[in-house]
């Protein structure tokens, strides 16, 4: 049986028919969830309820509902329901995201402390990455995430400025939680995942006097671009990194 969609919403592509069941179903709550429909951190309807709205067996909600949870959009709780995973509540998310670890393999979580907030236009190459016009509005927060005290990553994000009306210096000082926390509580942006490429550098003036090396002093440039759901990018992040005690980590299979 082919699922039905809810009257009240549109779709915005067709789903091959090819695909399993539990799939397309998948699809559906992923459109759901994209356009904000059940809130971060809030229940999503029971899988009796699904199954009635699409005219599909409970099992096959279930089975969409797992492969949702593999994709860490949801959390399942024993005797609770199922949940939109969040940010905020992920353990050691920080860790997830960042990879610069000590090299003494303590796990230890980065102190942020922001340097400014701006507003400006994209440029042609931070255009191309968030998929914008060039001149397009965009915001540049700049922060150093300090280990024990001691300056190691000096990180520039920019966001599309239409997703991000009304964020100030104020606004992220007063969230106790991650950037990305802030991000999805406030703003509606859920970062799901990320491309990265890393390279050698050296360090300008500014990056020299803000981590505390010589100028020209060799430094890890990491650089990502986070997507959100549908494969849109909504962040471009540079971290200048300075290794003598630390190193970027990363796990394979």
């Amino acid at each position: 049986m082919r699922p039905m969609k809810p009257a009240t919403r549109a779709s915005t592509a067709e789903t091959p028919s090819f695909q399993p069941l539990y799939l397309q179903i998948k699809a559906l709550l992923l459109q759901s969830l994209a356009a904000r429909e059940w809130s971060p951190g809030g229940a999503i309807p029971a899988e009796h309820e699904l199954a009635t709205r699409f005219r599909v067996s409970q099992g096959t909600v279930r089975k969409a509902i797992e492969a949702l949870a593999a994709d860490n959009l949801v959390v399942r709780r024993q005797g609770k329901g199922t949940f939109v995973a969040t940010h905020t509540e992920e353990a050691q998310s920080t860790f997830r995201v960042l990879r610069i670890r000590a090299d003494d393999g303590r796990a230890e979580a980065p102190a942020s402390r922001l340097l400014d907030l701006r507003r400006g236009k994209a440029g042609g190459e931070v255009a191309r990455l968030l998929e914008l016009r060039p001149g397009d509005g965009v915001v540049t927060i700049r922060r150093v995430l300090e280990w024990s005290g001691r300056a190691v990553v000096l990180d520039e994000i920019v966001l599309p400025a239409v997703l991000f009306r009304g964020l100030t210096r104020a606004r992220i000082a007063a969230y106790p939680g991650s950037m990305y926390g802030l991000f999805e509580t406030q703003f509606g942006v859920r970062m799901l995942n990320a491309e990265e490429r890393l390279k050698a550098v050296a360090a300008d003036a500014f990056a020299a006097r803000t981590l505390g090396v010589a100028a020209g002093a060799p430094l890890l440039a990491v650089e990502r671009v986070a997507f959100t759901f549908g494969g849109k990018p909504v962040e471009f992040r540079r971290g200048l990194c300075e290794t003598a005690f630390h190193h970027y980590a990363n796990a394979i299979g």
